[in-house]
């Protein structure tokens, strides 16, 4: 497991920071161990006066070192090793700290959280605090700057004066930041305020006892710097911080409210009308069904068009010589409502087995019902002659294995159905890989999100490979399945790695 973590952090463009001032018990071991986990690994010597230097360029494995001649406090060793790491091209940084009270063991929960929440500011809320012996203060402090915290964003933290986090890089651009310990604090503040996500998420911390600890916090001073610091920061929220974030707010609602009601206007007084019309205007012939099949993939391409406008910008990659001239079974994994826009924008030629719901939908579905979309409740064996029909004529037919859309962005089980037909009708299977719909618009989810969305024609399948991964349908549905996880979690690595 470690050294799958190495990679798949290297892969996600992920590092370490870990700044140190005067550690030298702790810091080999915890640079030892951390490099289990990510090989990347970046140590900002804030003035070291001791012999931090010697026990890290004794290590085996060395880390990049940056070294600060004189001692300017954690924010700044901070800011220095974000710098050096988004020029080394990565993308997110997890801090830990150097006095061994981090466990580098929990890496690898950083890095789930960061798939499930790409873009976010991930914050580790320490376990156990309450079976700590800590003093008052200590105590007081940590709850008195959670409540700072929540008053300054309205985002509720458990945990705001811990060190391990994991940070987006790109966005940290501009963002200012302090100099010594409350410089954490700021930067949870200001990217709140930015919009960027800050998230929670469970780790283990080790406290030694009172001889054994390294601390250069100092009591009056630091804790004077902290308080200045949150009700300038109060201040500030009450004029900038809590308007822009209301303002964003409206945005996220104004926007999603306005491409939902604008769909719904431009389907219920435009296209169903004018479609109605044109249908019942003489006899179906299949140049006209033709003609309906080219429409309804304009309007799912200027409907990429239109996502791309407000932030979620759509892009076709992978074997992009298909030309969807011969036709095939072509499966897709499902995550969102916008997947089936996706689907339908790459070629007119094309039929969809839907869930009940769609087929009746009171906007749209006599349209669908019109160009021969099928729902799949009706069972494959009475589905299949229709299929034939329309097979015969040049469609493909795009069916989602998963059956549902997913609901926390993982690919679900795959069904049979897709293989079955495949093996039917005499077609090759088309897989299709979709990213980024769901973090765009999750099930259940309310506002559409600013997420670029990417959407991957890999090369068809035909029989002959479809048998390597069995013989029966289950099995091949199972290996398709696995080749759909490689490559969604490429697909997710590029994207965070590089930004597009």
């Amino acid at each position: 497991m470690p050294e799958d973590c190495r990679i798949a952090l290297a892969r996600r463009g992920i590092c370490v920071v870990i700044p140190t001032c005067n550690n030298a018990g702790t810091i080999a071991d915890v640079v030892t161990r951390t490099q289990r986990y990510c090989r990347d690994v970046f140590v900002v010597l804030d003035g070291c006066t001791d012999d931090t230097l010697a026990q890290l360029e004794a290590l085996p494995e060395k880390p990049e070192l940056i070294i600060l001649p004189r001692n300017r406090g954690k924010g700044r060793a901070l800011q220095a090793g974000f710098r050096q790491a988004e020029a080394a091209g990565f993308a997110y940084a997890i801090t830990l700290d150097a006095d061994g009270q981090h466990y580098p063991e929990d890496i690898p929960v950083f890095l789930e959280a960061n798939r499930r929440r790409p873009g976010a500011l991930i914050v580790g809320q320490r376990m156990g605090l309450a079976h700590v012996v800590r003093s008052r203060g200590s105590r007081f402090a940590n709850a008195f700057s959670n409540l700072w915290f929540f008053l300054q964003t309205l985002v509720p933290l458990k945990d705001t004066q811990t060190g391990y986090r994991l940070y987006p890089l790109r966005k940290l651009h501009g963002i200012p930041v302090t100099a010594r310990y409350e410089a954490e604090l700021s930067l949870l503040v200001f990217a709140a305020w930015r919009g960027v996500p800050v998230v929670g998420q469970d780790v283990r911390v080790y406290y030694p006892s009172r001889e054994e600890r390294v601390s250069h916090f100092r009591p009056l001073a630091d804790f004077a710097r902290i308080f200045l610091l949150n009700v300038a920061l109060c201040l500030l929220a009450c004029v900038y911080g809590l308007p822009v974030t209301l303002l964003r707010w409206t945005g996220r609602f104004c926007k999603s409210f306005f491409l939902l009601f604008s769909y719904a206007a431009l389907l219920l007084l435009a296209v169903t009308p004018g479609v109605f019309l044109y249908l019942k205007c003489g006899r179906m012939t299949e140049a006209k069904k033709e003609r309906l099949h080219g429409f309804i993939c304009r309007f799912a391409r200027f409907g990429t068009k239109v996502l791309g406008l407000f932030g979620n910008p759509y892009a076709v990659g992978g074997c992009t010589e298909e030309d969807f001239r011969r036709p095939a079974i072509i499966i897709c994994n499902h995550q969102s409502h916008l997947d089936l826009l996706a689907m339908l924008a790459l070629t007119p030629r094309l039929v969809v087995l839907t869930a009940d719901w769609v087929w009746h939908n009171p906007l749209y579905g006599f349209i669908i019902r019109e160009a021969d979309f099928l729902p799949a409740s009706a069972g494959l064996e009475t589905i299949a002659p229709h299929l034939e029909r329309l097979v015969a004529k040049g469609y493909s037919v795009a069916v989602y294995p998963e059956s549902t859309r997913s609901q926390d962005g993982r690919i679900g089980r795959f069904h049979q159905g897709a293989f079955y037909l495949a093996e039917r009708l005499g077609l090759d299977v088309l897989p299709l890989v979709l990213y980024g719909t769901y973090h765009a618009l999750p099930k259940h989810g309310r506002w559409l999100r600013r997420y670029p969305i990417r959407l991957e024609i890999a090369h068809r399948v035909p029989r002959e490979t479809r048998l390597q991964y069995g013989e029966d349908f289950r099995s091949q549905a199972s290996g398709m399945r696995k080749y759909y996880v490689a490559r969604y979690a490429e697909i997710a690595d590029q994207v965070e790695r590089t930004g597009i």
